[in-house]
């Protein structure tokens, strides 16, 4: 959410800020409400400074006899709080208002974030290996002969329908390893908190993040009200919900391999085929509350712990800032990482990793307390992808291929898979 207080200082600049993502000027609109909403409480206050007033004097009428001015007294203290009650019902509707406007709104991009309306004009910051020459021809991972026993998509639309699949044998085995093997390097090499978390939260925590109110569509709601998360950005970020946490608290790196559930809302007919777009699908995910001072470097911090996973997997990959128009809606800058896969010869996002300084922490009211004693502080947040699992597991696939069908697996999941080296044509480990 943003901060009132910098909308009416530099309406301007908020407008502009929003045009560079493509969306129209909305501070006269907030300013209007905040106006209306301000205008309310001083009447509010004014009306109860002459209640009070008036109550002190009531008494003074009663004891002297006066029974006009007392009863003109008492209907005045009448009407003065019903008067005080109805301007802080029209204040709180205001307010309620301009808090949904504001809400509604997506993060301002930082000033280095290159313009443009979408992935056309992403702006390509680093790349790592080179892709493998191929003396055949590279097929996508449900393609192979070694991986069709172990990824059953059929079974999977007979339990769920479409964009889920069955994982089993080898496969599924490769799949769990990719996964240990991320929290492994995250907590042991990167230095991240590993932390378990629920998949189900109540709409508060996704508000808190930005998957509500508008993104709702994109996630499942549950028949009681929770929602199952699209990401463990949800509950990671959340943890320092309503908090005022000491400086020296701060940074808290979080790491969590979860369960996500996401609708796919608008995504109809894109990558229908395989496990690329799942409804139901794993990730290692990383969350950071930093101080102010210190996110920026966070977030490139964060991209060489995602990157690095890619790299001693032996995967190219490719890093691009997104655009103005094609960022995530609580976002100020994001770095998109995308492995090669040689089975659609082309790049694909693998992880996103972003900085959203204190959009989500105004939403979640988290702050901290300065060391020198200042006025508390907004923390802010970021969270990216380290990785996401079933993208990794098409990618190893992929990029190990072999022309019979089977895959060779990189050295680093090895001790992960009993000392296995390959996917066998067959379906097993050898």
């Amino acid at each position: 959410m943003h901060d009132i207080r910098a909308i009416r200082e530099n309406p301007e600049a908020f407008d502009a800020a929003l045009a560079r993502r493509g969306d129209a000027p909305a501070s006269a609109e907030i300013l209007k409400l905040d106006e209306a909403r301000r205008a309310r409480i001083h009447a509010a206050e004014t009306a109860q400074a002459e209640q009070n007033k008036a109550s002190k004097e009531v008494g003074a009428a009663k004891g002297r006899g006066d029974e006009a001015e007392f009863e003109r007294l008492r209907a005045l203290v009448s009407e003065k709080k019903a008067e005080v009650a109805e301007m802080q019902a029209e204040a709180k509707t205001l307010d309620q208002q301009m808090t949904e406007l504001l809400m509604s709104l997506p993060n301002v991009p930082m000033e280095d974030v290159p313009d443009g309306s979408d992935e056309d004009d992403n702006v390509e910051i680093h790349r790592w290996g080179t892709p493998r020459e191929f003396f055949f021809t590279p097929v996508e991972h449900y393609e192979l002969s070694g991986v069709a026993p172990g990824m059953d998509f059929e079974t999977a639309a007979k339990l769920s329908g479409a964009r889920f699949v069955v994982l089993s044998g080898a496969v599924a085995r490769i799949h769990r390893a990719l996964a240990q093997f991320m929290l492994d390097t995250h907590i042991d090499e990167n230095g991240l908190t590993e932390t378990w978390t629920p998949v189900l939260v109540r709409p508060e925590m996704m508000y808190g993040t930005g998957q509500l109110p508008k993104f709702g569509e994109d996630s499942y709601e549950t028949t009681n009200g929770w929602w199952l998360v699209p990401t463990a950005e949800v509950t990671l970020t959340n943890i320092v919900n309503g908090l005022t946490v000491d400086e020296d608290y701060l940074p808290r790196r979080y790491v969590a391999h979860t369960q996500c559930f996401r609708s796919e809302a608008g995504s109809a007919g894109r990558d229908t085929a395989g496990m690329l777009r799942q409804h139901q699908f794993e990730k290692v995910e990383m969350v950071s509350i930093t101080h102010p001072d210190r996110s920026r470097e966070e977030l490139d911090r964060m991209t060489s712990c995602a990157q690095g996973i890619l790299e001693k997997l032996g995967l190219p990959y490719r890093t691009v800032v997104l655009c103005t128009g094609d960022m995530g809606f609580g976002a100020r800058r994001t770095h998109d990482i995308e492995v090669w896969l040689p089975g659609q010869n082309t790049y694909r996002e693998i992880s996103s990793v972003s900085v959203c300084g204190d959009f989500q922490a105004r939403r979640m009211n988290a702050r901290f307390k300065p060391s020198d004693g200042g006025k508390p502080q907004f923390v802010h947040t970021l969270n990216g992808s380290g990785l996401a699992v079933g993208r990794c597991l098409i990618a190893v696939l992929e990029n190990g291929q072999q022309e019979d069908g089977s895959v060779t697996l990189p050295e680093v999941l090895h001790p992960y898979l009993g000392g296995k080296t390959t996917l066998s044509s067959d379906g097993t480990l050898a």
